[in-house]
């Protein structure tokens, strides 16, 4: 019998939604684009944090960062069609929690969908 060997794309998809809080920003960006802040209250990350991981998921293809010449300057987060595709998986991982993870608390208080 030969031993599975895990296809080198199938690991690289795995670190990086694996990443700590990376699933929860793009679960969160699901729902439209958002500020900086929005993103930081509703999953109480620190800034350092999510300054990080948008920027590697910027550089992944996952996140678009969007600058408006306005005073003081928006930046806006929005998912790319890569981050987008990531739906159906992170809606079955929601299914999953909701079936078989004991109830924490209300899931729309923490996450606002």
């Amino acid at each position: 019998m030969n031993p599975s060997v895990l296809c080198p794309r199938f690991e690289k998809a795995m670190s990086i939604i694996s990443q700590r809080w990376t699933g929860l920003i793009i679960y969160q960006l699901l729902s439209g684009p958002q500020r900086f802040c929005a993103i930081e209250s509703s999953i109480a990350i620190s800034g350092r944090v999510l300054s990080e991981r948008l920027k590697d998921l910027e550089q992944q293809g996952i996140v678009h960062r969007e600058v408006f010449p306005e005073t003081p300057v928006r930046i806006e987060y929005s998912l790319t069609d890569k981050g987008k595709a990531l739906e159906p998986i992170l809606r079955e991982i929601e299914k999953w929690s909701q079936a078989w993870i004991d109830q924490i608390g209300d899931c729309h208080e923490e996450f606002k969908i």
